[in-house]
């Protein structure tokens, strides 16, 4: 699992017509077995994934931070805000969200 998934570690290149997506630092990557948890606390906040802070999480993470990556990418902000990294992860904890943000901003 790569454990710090965003947008600056995706890297799109095209050749002769044909895109490929790259995948780059693998810094915090683990190898993982099926049925382990992990408990370190990795990642960036944006992205990072519930189960992460709570320190009991599997390769699932990177779904996530997927998952983020591609809200962010389709509604210009992420589904988790704050002023600082603490106020964000705080946010990412509740994992509480307000699908009335996505409709201000599609109609704006």
């Amino acid at each position: 699992m790569h454990r710090d998934l965003k947008p600056e570690n995706v890297l799109i290149e095209t050749k002769n017509e044909h895109i490929n997506i790259k995948v780059i630092d693998f810094g915090t990557a683990e190898a993982f077995s099926p049925n382990a948890k992990m408990r370190q606390t990795l990642g960036t906040p944006y992205y990072i994934a519930p189960e992460v802070l709570l320190k009991n999480y599997n390769e699932k993470c990177d779904v996530w931070s997927c998952g983020v990556i591609l809200f962010i990418l389709l509604s210009g902000f992420p589904p988790f805000n704050g002023r600082t990294d603490e106020e964000i992860m705080k946010a990412v904890k509740k994992t509480k969200f307000q699908y009335s943000r996505i409709t201000k901003a599609v109609l704006i």
